[in-house]
This record gives structure tokens, sequence and C-alpha cells, in this order.
């Protein structure tokens, strides 16, 4: 059993999670509603929130999986990629626990937790497979070969795919975060009532751009009428199909270069309900085998994060104390 804090951005998380995906208990402390008057994470307000939720969280955690600090093989935190000052609370806690009960620590890549998430709940153990990445800060495309044998194939040059739902979604004056009110949105409108730009398409490259995207949306915006319910909804459902779309491809691209027949999904963007139906029909098409991140697996999560330590301390990993934080960590160096 390891226990794991999740801190990077605005969510915390603590869970116990054994090495077979098993989540014997998982609970986050959402700061939605702190953030959306601002529209956006504040990073100051973010670090001391964490601070007030990450302590009754891991007496949640153990009370709820009925076992005691003394039970725990390891301790594991997020130490990257995110918000620095968010980070440190996470990884402060684990380390002081690791400290206490004398076990060992583990500092855990945050994308390596989406990587590996949608093998948990009985899909495991990993295995080789393409995996694409998206959520709110990244997209990527990984060939993986084992657990810490990852090559990257492709990512964003400018936003993410999950950063520019959300920026497109305040554009239109939808409310933070903006991607599953897109979502919403998007099952009333028309797919094809607006033309946008689909970056990087040509056949060749596993690269993605999103910024476009948003400039096209940008200059649409003086010609419509956003007080339309039905106005906004094919906007909404345009730029999903757009985004989608890009994604599908790329990812089907991927796996025939990569020679694989096992593709996953993970990231708060896979809880997208549009990008889920095409990826599963497509999937099927291809001849591929899909596993799609379970949408409680896919946002902020401390499940994965400790799910992610099992495998690395089942291979015989730990980390040093003084291991510091990285707000930059890249998944693959």
């Amino acid at each position: 059993m390891l226990l794991a804090l999740e801190s990077s951005c605005d969510e915390t998380a603590a869970a116990i999670c054994t090495a077979e995906g098993d989540i014997l208990a998982s609970s986050v402390a959402s700061q939605i509603e702190i953030h959306r008057k601002f529209g956006g994470v504040v990073p100051e307000v973010a670090s001391r929130n964490h601070i007030l939720h990450v302590r009754p969280l891991v007496e949640q955690v153990l009370a709820e999986a009925q076992v005691k600090l003394g039970d725990i093989q390891a301790f594991a935190a997020t130490s990257g990629p995110g918000l620095v000052s968010s980070l440190l609370i996470g990884t402060s806690m684990a380390k002081a626990l690791a400290v206490a009960e004398s076990k060992p620590f583990l500092a855990v890549n945050h994308m390596e937790g989406h990587l590996l998430s949608p093998f948990m709940a009985g899909n495991g153990p990993p295995r080789r497979s393409v995996a694409l990445i998206v959520s709110g800060g990244h997209t990527m495309l990984i060939h993986m070969t084992g657990v810490g044998e990852y090559r990257l194939l492709g990512r964003t040059r400018d936003d993410a795919a999950g950063e520019a739902f959300d920026k497109i979604a305040k554009m239109i004056g939808l409310p933070y975060p903006g991607g599953p009110e897109i979502d919403k949105m998007a099952a009333k409108g028309r797919a094809d009532a607006h033309s946008f730009p689909r970056s990087f398409m040509d056949g060749e490259s596993l690269e993605f751009s999103f910024s476009g995207l948003k400039t096209a949306v940008l200059y649409e915006l003086p010609k419509l009428d956003l007080k339309s319910e039905s106005s906004l909804a094919d906007v909404c459902a345009s730029v999903q199909e757009a985004i989608c779309e890009v994604l599908v491809e790329k990812l089907v691209l991927a796996a025939k270069r990569c020679r694989e027949k096992l593709v996953t999904v993970s990231g708060g963007v896979s809880c997208n309900r549009g990008l889920r139906a095409k990826l599963t029909a497509r999937c099927a098409k291809e001849g591929l085998t899909l596993l799609l991140a379970r949408p409680d697996l896919s946002t902020d999560n401390a499940a994965m994060i400790a799910y992610a330590a099992a495998q690395r301390f089942q291979l015989g990993h730990t980390s040093p104390l003084e291991a510091d934080v990285d707000p930059n960590l890249p998944l693959v160096a």
C-alpha cells in the first residue's frame, strides 16, 4: 500500500492504492468555486487552501481504508510539473510522513500519473502502448514500452487542448472551468456550423497547435449573436469538433507509426463526451484496442500518483528527501 498526495495545481488530493491498481481510498478537495470568481487559478490562493486541506484529507483516506500510518509501505507526492507553491505543500507533507514513519518517499511526475492511469481499475499491468495525454496544461503523444520507458512522439507547440477549451469558453462568456461547459453546450449544437482550422493535419506531423483555433474563434465572434443559445451551441460544437478531430487523427497516426494495437487516453480533456465517442468509433474502425482512463481518474487525483509510485517502488525506485519540486519537470528527458 502506498499513500500519495497530489497538489500540483488547485486540487488537493490524497489516496491509498495498491500496486495492482486497487484504490483503497481516494479523496479530492476541489477549489473550483474559490477560483471561479477570478476566471482562473490564483497560485497564492491555491497554496493557502492546500495547507488547509492536506492533513484532513490524509486522516480521511486512512479512516476510509481502515489502515494506520504504520501500515503504509511508502509515501509519495507529485513533484512536478505544476505550480511551485502548490507542489511544495504536498511534497512537504509526504516527506514529513515518510520521516515520521521511517518509510521511503517517492517523488512522482504528474504526467506519469496520467500516463499510467488507464491501466488502473483492473486494466493493468502497464504495457506497450501509444498514449495520448490531454489536459489543461499538456497535450502529448507518448510511446510506452514499459514503466519508465517512454519516448515522446509529439506535443503541442503552443496551447494545450484543455487550455484552448478554457480560453475559448472565456471568450464566449462561459464560466470557469470552460472545458466542461463547452462539452455541455456542444451537445445542443451543429458541429459543421463553423469551419475552424485544424493545424498540422498534413498526415505527417505528430505535433499539435491550438492557437490558430483560438484566433479563428476570436475573429468569428463579431459576426455571432452569443445571446442566442443555438448560436452559442453551434460555436461550442464546432470548436469541440475541431479539437477532437485533431486529437483522434494524431493518435491513430501515432499508433500506426509505432505498430502498436493498444492506445490509451488520459488527462482531464479525456472526460469530454465528444472526444470519447469519436475515439471509441475510430479505434473500433482501425482495429485498435482503446483504454480510456476512468473519468474520476482523468482529472487531477492522488490515486494515479499512488499507482505510478507503486509501479516505480516495485522496480526498486525511491527518492531522496532532498528531492526538490520542479514546475517544468519533463516526462521524457
